[in-house]
């Protein structure tokens, strides 16, 4: 098991750290888009912000999964955009899908791993003073 939840952090720590790094420096080309992955990326690039902010967020992400610091808190930064990159694949690109497929089981393996730091958040509070 322990190797298990190594292998997923460091995969999906490479994923984002490579993939943010390649924003900055670009050295593995962007595929194709047509229709509407096409049309909602342009609307994404126009905002001016979002890309190197998204990137930025997935670099320092993927590099505290790398090194083991701060997992709990880089699951839960990334775990809107894991489920973003998941279902942006599965309706607009479903050719990539494997790949957030990948992501999205090591993202929920490793959350299940760290589940004794989430656990508080679900608890139902109670009106006791």
């Amino acid at each position: 098991m322990k190797k298990l939840e190594t292998t997923s952090r460091i995969l999906l720590g490479l994923i984002f750290a490579i993939f943010g790094f390649n924003h900055f420096v670009p050295f593995i080309p962007h595929p194709e888009m047509t229709g509407d992955a096409l049309t909602y990326m342009t609307g994404l690039s126009a905002v001016g912000y979002f890309w190197p902010l998204l990137r930025a967020l997935e670099l320092l992400c993927g590099l505290a999964l790398l090194s083991n610091r701060f997992v709990p808190l880089a699951l839960s930064v990334l775990a809107p955009i894991t489920l973003h990159i998941t279902l942006f694949h599965l309706f607009s690109m479903p050719a990539n899908l494997p790949l957030a497929i990948v992501m999205t089981l090591a993202h929920g393996y490793l959350v299940k791993r760290n589940w004794s730091h989430f656990s508080e958040i679900f608890k139902i509070k109670t009106n006791e003073v």
